[in-house]
């Protein structure tokens, strides 16, 4: 693929971006995409593998060879269309996917792997730019007359719609909130990614056939109406932090912060009474994976006094362990691009609780604790406790599964051991005509799988409608 001594020839580079004193003054994204010469230039470093293992790496199956020699070669508009034939929204994992398949590169043995999330984000631009056919409606050229309910407008949402009204079926896609897009749009911060993007790209849904319905709580009885369901509500159920102090002021979900800020850059008037803030405070910030970094990234933006994220689990190694080889994801400490604009970050910590103020309404501090992995528990470390200054105290400790009111209590759908919905190769619940896709029955996941999740059920839809209408 591409050159074949591209990777020796070229040295990886990945896109540069605003500094971190100069971005955290707005909200906009900050990385500067490269020149066509410089996306050629690293795109001719894929190598002939004989394997790409990056389609292993990536849930979508990307052709990611075949992009690559394509946009080595100046074949742009190909390129676009390679992209697009197996991933329905490149402009958003090229903007927030972790990149699964450059951990899997054949070049990343050597910690060098081909920038594909560069490229695949430059592709993703270039069907966007002005003039593109890309983002042309594809109409299906023949009507099932099948009705199909999409409820959630998250990845796994948008991509079963989108899958769905190609095939010709009538889809009615249903989000509860005023706005489409799930966590796209609420929980993921402008500076990661626009929401414009996301816009286009319900544009184009549109006009391919699905009908939008926001602000719209779905009951059982709505459903009786449509052929087949999908649902794709999410793992929306946060973690919670049941330690003392736990009910005082200034203490909340990331979920409540994040999607504030979001509503704020789009315009929305946010109740000053509830309205949660950094500024000028002592920002704590519990759990150390991507949402937490958001966090950190959006108190800094707000003019945070100081940053802390704590983490449970001790600091990974800097490079892969033994038991860790390549092509598994390398499980190695990772600076984000919020952690770089300033954040202190402290490993192996419990919180045990949140400290009021003189008032006794809000928290002051947090106390915690050094803890240490014996047998692959979490053990307290004696006499380590110490307390950190804390006005406002941000929970980002993952998601345990789906609401369980509310439709699936409804529709009667089976849960398994973790709450999840349970589904079958094809996404089918034990209701018949009943769906689920992303999170809701996966657990939370990374977006790149939601989207593969949708496409995958979404085929499962077509082939119980061509089924039910052979019956």
């Amino acid at each position: 693929m591409a050159d074949p001594r591209g990777f020796l020839k070229v040295k990886r580079s990945k896109s540069s971006e605003r500094a971190p004193l100069e971005r955290i003054a707005d909200y906009t994204e900050f990385v500067h995409e490269p020149s066509a010469d410089e996306l050629a230039a690293q795109a001719s470093r894929c190598m002939d593998c004989g394997v790409p293992f990056c389609h292993q790496g990536c849930p979508l199956g990307n052709v990611i060879p075949e992009f690559n020699d394509l946009v080595w070669r100046g074949r742009m508009d190909e390129a676009v269309r390679a992209i697009h034939a197996t991933n329905n929204f490149p402009e958003v994992t090229g903007r927030v996917c972790p990149a699964l398949c450059e951990a899997s590169c054949v070049l990343n043995i050597n910690l060098a792997p081909v920038t594909i999330k560069d490229i695949e984000r430059a592709l993703a631009n270039e069907a966007f730019a002005p003039g593109s056919a890309a983002l042309a409606p594809r109409v299906a050229s023949e009507r099932t007359g099948k009705k199909v309910a999409v409820v959630g407008s998250g990845p796994a949402g948008l991509a079963a719609a989108q899958q769905l009204a190609r095939a010709g079926h009538d889809v009615t896609l249903f989000e509860r909130a005023d706005r489409l897009g799930g966590l796209l749009r609420y929980g993921i911060p402008d500076f990661k990614l626009g929401k414009s993007i996301l816009d286009l790209r319900c544009a184009q849904m549109q006009a391919e056939g699905v009908i939008f319905q926001t602000s719209t709580n779905v009951g059982a009885a709505d459903l009786t109406q449509f052929d087949a369901t999908v649902l794709a509500l999410g793992a929306r159920v946060a973690r919670d932090l049941p330690v003392p102090g736990r009910d005082l002021g200034g203490v909340h979900f990331a979920m409540e912060f994040l999607e504030q800020q979001n509503r704020r850059v789009a315009g929305d008037t946010i109740d000053e009474a509830h309205a949660i803030v950094a500024t000028d405070k002592h920002v704590v910030v519990v759990g150390g994976g991507d949402t937490g970094s958001d966090c950190v990234g959006t108190s800094n933006r707000q003019r945070a006094k100081s940053v802390v994220q704590l983490e449970l689990l001790p600091k990974p190694p800097l490079l892969r362990m033994p038991d860790n080889p390549w092509p598994a994801w390398p499980l190695i400490f990772r600076t984000s691009s919020s952690h770089e604009e300033g954040c202190e970050r402290e490993f192996a910590v419990m919180t045990k609780g949140f400290v009021a103020d003189a008032s006794g309404a809000r928290v002051a501090k947090l106390a915690a604790a050094r803890v240490e992995l014996i047998g692959g528990k979490v053990c307290e470390i004696p006499t380590s406790s110490f307390e950190i200054p804390c006005d406002l105290a941000l929970l980002a400790m993952g998601f345990t599964g789906p609401e369980k009111s509310g439709l699936i209590a409804d529709l009667g759908l089976l849960l398994d051991a973790r709450g999840n919905v349970v589904t079958d190769s094809q996404g089918a619940t034990n209701i018949p005509g009943i769906f689920a896709a992303g999170d809701v029955s996966r657990g939370q996941s990374l977006v790149v799988w939601a989207i593969a999740d949708g496409r995958r059920v979404a085929s499962g839809v077509s082939a119980f409608l061509r089924a039910s209408k052979a019956a």
